[in-house]
């Protein structure tokens, strides 16, 4: 089997879902936001600007402001100054029910990322299984009761699928495969509620669409709202989701379906390929 494994459960983690009530979530500052080695299409377009990080900083900051504002506790591991991704906390790591499931990260540039996370469970002897054989990243894996929805892209191969399944079998595991210029599933697929998902269409082959549609009522977005990160927004419970002011026309979408929307800005941090969801790895929902 593909992975290392500590223990099979912890009663400090519990995520059943990508929608209920956020009580305790993992970030990291974006102090050391670069963008050095092009990794995503979004990288490519921002190379020469960069990352002004005195901007990422304020928005990370009343980013988390609005987490803890609505009750959520707020872990902050600690940024390394050569890990310049590492605000992305949603790829190391991902939540099952019980189980805390550590990420193997597909490029080089990320290992570090990991190892932080990894000193943080042992610190904190939180359980957790090591998925370490096989390339899998959490911006590819979102759950909604038994049912994971993983999907298969350049960071996240059928091999560690295999191992998921083995270490969830009271689990459906729904594979998605995506077309080749999508990062991440959450990049163009979440979750916002039992009854609901924002979905960008093209991303997916005709039969893995309908799949979708069989679960959920989708919110489509077109291709201007899928690059300006909209299907990466965060819901964090009671139907509240954290959305780009950018993306006015998907938030009057929600807001018709009786969603209430945060607004807050991210432009700065999403120049890297990554939005509200991409930064959080929630330990305890509901």
């Amino acid at each position: 089997m593909s992975l290392t494994r500590k223990a099979v459960e912890d009663k400090n983690v519990n995520c059943s879902d990508e929608y209920g009530e956020l009580k305790k979530v993992v970030v990291v500052s974006p102090q050391n936001m670069k963008i050095t080695e092009v990794i995503n299409e979004t990288q490519k377009h921002y190379l020469k600007d960069n990352i002004n990080i005195e901007k990422a900083l304020g928005q990370h900051e009343e980013f988390v402001r609005i987490l803890e504002g609505n009750g959520a506790e707020v872990v902050h591991l600690e940024p390394r100054e050569e890990l310049n991704e590492q605000v992305f906390t949603r790829d190391i790591g991902f939540c099952i029910g019980n189980e805390f499931i550590v990420s193997s990260m597909h490029t080089s540039l990320r290992e570090g990322e990991v190892k932080v996370l990894l000193h943080w469970l042992e610190d904190n002897n939180i359980p957790h299984a090591h998925l370490a054989a096989h390339s899998i990243e959490g911006g590819d894996v979102l759950v909604d009761g038994k049912d994971v929805w993983v999907g298969l892209s350049g960071r996240t191969n059928r091999l560690a699928v295999q191992s998921l399944k083995k270490l969830l079998p009271d689990y459906t595991v729904h594979t998605l495969p995506l077309r080749s210029d999508i990062l991440h599933l959450d990049c163009v697929f979440t979750i916002i509620s039992e009854e609901a998902a924002i979905v960008y269409p093209p991303a997916f082959a005709k039969k893995d669409l309908e799949k979708i549609k069989k679960h959920y009522n989708i919110i489509e977005v077109n291709d201007r709202e899928q690059f300006q990160m909209g299907p990466n927004v965060l819901a964090i419970g009671d139907k509240k989701i954290i959305s780009l002011p950018q993306n006015k026309q998907l938030n009057e979408r929600m807001v018709e379906k009786g969603y209430t929307v945060i607004e807050t800005d991210f432009s700065e941090i999403i120049k890297s390929g990554g939005s509200f969801r991409c930064c959080t790895l929630p330990i305890i929902r509901g």
